[in-house]
């Protein structure tokens, strides 16, 4: 692998924001911009590439309005069923890249930055690594998935489970990276969550 490990972003930003009223989360306003245009600067800042965006609410709306300018981005028609939809299409846009994995974060957590983002990056050993962020010892996003896991994932991942069975099954080799000292993992879910956003 010359130059090191291709490791791709997986940014998940489907979410319609049910509890915030039915605005798009990829949508919400952060910095001046629509916040998936952070999720985005985060895992390329980490060193990922290419960096895949699965939209759903308000899909075109959020092509529209943000700047993916660079990224592969996918529509997940079924987003109203949960983020495992989400994974299994995002995963699934990622056959044939070349990745030796992905790195799987959330639109909605604005307080894990890119050091955060690198640090788990950085667990990288093999396309059967499994890694995951830590926040005092709690497992939490970003996780990276080796492209030998990723089919074991998709047939697993439904509702909004996620990864989660598949972590659960393979918890033991599952490498916990601590980034409690230099991100915050608070997700974006309320409305007196936006004040976190200003």
């Amino acid at each position: 692998m010359p130059g090191g490990p291709r490791v791709a972003g997986l940014l998940l930003a489907a979410g319609g924001g049910r509890r915030l009223g039915g605005r798009p989360k990829a949508l919400l306003p952060y910095r001046g911009r629509p916040l998936v245009e952070n999720a985005v600067r985060v895992l390329r800042e980490a060193g990922c590439g290419p960096v895949h965006v699965v939209l759903g609410a308000s899909a075109a709306e959020v092509r529209e309005r943000a700047d993916l300018t660079g990224c592969v981005v996918v529509d997940n028609p079924d987003w109203t069923q949960g983020m495992g939809s989400s994974l299994r299409v995002g995963l699934a846009s990622l056959a044939g890249t070349g990745a030796d994995a992905a790195l799987v974060s959330l639109v909605d957590q604005p307080g894990i930055g890119a050091a955060a983002a690198a640090r788990v990056r950085a667990a990288y050993r093999s396309p059967a690594s499994l890694a995951a962020a830590a926040y005092g010892g709690e497992r939490g996003h970003p996780v990276l998935f080796g492209a030998r896991r990723w089919a074991d994932i998709a047939a697993t991942a439904t509702g909004d489970k996620g990864a989660r069975v598949h972590l659960a099954r393979h918890a033991g080799e599952l490498v916990l990276v601590e980034c409690g000292d230099i991100a915050e993992a608070f997700d974006i879910d309320t409305p007196p969550d936006l004040a976190r956003l200003a």
